[in-house]
């Protein structure tokens, strides 16, 4: 009888706890926060940014901005801020597979770094490119032309140029906060308008009812921001031109400081004995591995190995994972390489290994920080939010239109500091609206890509801003408020071709009257720098 009782009592406590956790566990789903999908759900970032501009530190800034993030979510209830900080933020975004990748990819391409200049590779190079570079001029379009050729993707640009370039910037007195510009500016507005590249394939999976690939391509001329910001670049370095806060770090960069904070001659003071032995090799061939292997994994990973076309591969791939398999491949066969030529000891190479993490440490706690703001953003409805107010603008100003697309991508990348997830929102709102005018479909596509480019370049919380970084080995937030004033004049000047064209719909208006206006705007700003 006791037996019974305790069994139908067991039983009834087990029915009881299963209702509760179902009940809580719907209550949980159900749960929409007071603010989603409102203003402010941009608010976390806004406040991170600003802090991060005023502040000029990052780590303090973003975290500010997470925790924002989770009280505007979960109100003045300190455990389920607590929580989805925790949770649904940090935990998650360390969790997710494609953001292990990237990190994974980052720990390997430092320790490369950390080889190639141990076995004296990068010194080599730097002595082998005096001879051939001669100026600062020269230093910059060489940084510049590489960056070009480097189009498969923003993150593999950013660490590999960087890697390559700083001992030549260097030798030329360069500021390390120019070559962050240079290379970033070289990193998304490059593969924006590279049919082979990551992002051509991110673009094509979010047109619905089109061929993805094809109206890339067609919206290549239509990219204004991009385009102009490749000219820029080539007119800054060649016109010798530098404004804002850029000016004072080349200048100090021509006094020996190239970090404007004293590092330089520190970092002279504090010099390893160097490997005197390298050669050219010793960094072209590793970086050659990297190469050959990264855009074999990201093909891969895209399913060509399986019989699908290169082409589509590259649309299907997935570059974190891609980039993560083929890196690692690269490092395994670089040491082999050192190795076997007894540039380094097997011991030197695998205490290269926590040389390159420690190395890559302020990286990748940036971007753990940028990626937890995006999920706080997220969890308050930025995306429907946006698509929202896009929806509305739709029906007005027709000829506007582009511009007006321009501005929102640039407003909604820079604050949540991501191109893709902009793509994701607006293309398929510019497909619907203009379904029956492709023509006008083209360029507010163009000008969706313009604008999400531009406002991931200005953001401080985007993962190409925080990999430029990285790659020069440059002052996160120095980079980010020297680069901002060459970011918002091509913006500017985008704003206006966009308008032009809108009302025109003549590529050959509104293209040449942006070329005239970034001339006349850097011939201006050394007139006024010179004074």
């Amino acid at each position: 009888m006791q037996h019974k009782f305790l069994k139908r009592s067991f039983s009834f406590l087990l029915l009881f706890f299963t209702f509760s956790i179902c009940l809580f566990a719907n209550e949980e789903a159900e749960y929409v926060p007071k603010l989603y999908g409102t203003f402010w759900a941009l608010m976390p970032p806004i406040i991170a940014i600003v802090l991060a501009l005023i502040t000029k530190e990052a780590y303090s800034s973003l975290f500010i901005g997470i925790v924002s993030g989770g009280i505007f979510y979960a109100g003045a209830n300190l455990e389920k801020v607590t929580l989805h900080v925790l949770n649904d933020g940090l935990i998650t975004v360390l969790s997710d597979s494609n953001n292990v990748g990237i990190i994974i990819f980052l720990v390997i391409l430092g320790t490369m770094v950390a080889l190639m200049n141990k076995a004296g590779g990068s010194k080599a190079f730097g002595v082998w490119a005096s001879k051939k570079i001669k100026t600062r001029v020269g230093a910059q379009l060489a940084t510049i032309v590489l960056g070009c050729l480097i189009f498969i993707d923003d993150y593999f640009n950013c660490l590999t140029v960087g890697s390559v370039m700083y001992p030549i910037t260097d030798k030329h007195n360069i500021s390390r906060a120019k070559l962050a510009y240079l290379i970033d500016a070289t990193a998304a507005p490059v593969c924006i308008i590279a049919p082979v590249s990551s992002w051509a394939a991110a673009v094509s999976g979010f047109v619905p009812g089109e061929d993805g690939f094809a109206v890339f391509i067609k919206a290549i001329p239509y990219n204004f921001y991009a385009l102009f910001t490749i000219f820029m670049l080539l007119m800054i370095a060649i016109l010798n031109v530098d404004y804002g806060p850029m000016a004072k770090h080349e200048l100090n960069a021509l006094k020996g400081d190239l970090f404007s904070d004293g590092r330089s001659q520190e970092k002279k003071d504090n010099k390893e004995e160097e490997n005197t032995k390298g050669t050219v090799l010793d960094l072209v061939v590793p970086i050659i591995f990297l190469i050959i292997f990264c855009i074999t994994g990201m093909i891969y990973t895209g399913g060509f190995f399986s019989g699908t076309g290169f082409v589509e591969a590259f649309s299907n791939s997935v570059a974190s994972q891609g980039l993560a398999i083929g890196s690692m491949f690269a490092l395994i066969l670089a040491v082999i390489f050192y190795v076997a030529r007894r540039s380094l000891t097997f011991k030197e190479c695998m205490d290269s290994i926590p040389e390159g993490f420690q190395a890559m440490v302020p990286a990748i706690l940036i971007l753990t920080f940028a990626w937890s703001l995006k999920a706080m953003t997220d969890s308050l409805g930025a995306a429907p939010y946006v698509a929202g107010m896009m929806e509305h603008a739709a029906g007005g100003l027709v000829n506007m239109l582009p511009a007006i697309i321009f501005l929102v991508g640039c407003g909604l990348a820079f604050a949540t500091g991501t191109s893709w997830g902009t793509f994701g929102i607006l293309i398929p709102i510019v497909v619907a609206v203009f379904e029956h005018d492709p023509h006008m479909m083209i360029i507010s596509i163009s000008a969706c890509m313009a604008g999400a480019v531009c406002g991931d370049h200005c953001s401080p919380i985007s993962d190409t801003t925080i990999m430029a970084s990285a790659g020069s080995q440059c002052n996160h937030v120095a980079h980010v408020y020297t680069q901002l004033p060459y970011a918002l004049t091509a913006a500017a000047i985008s704003f206006v071709s966009y308008v032009l064209i809108g009302y025109t719909k003549s590529w050959f208006i509104a293209f040449p009257v942006g070329i005239i206006g970034v001339i006349v705007v850097l011939i201006f700003a050394k007139k006024r720098t010179q004074k």
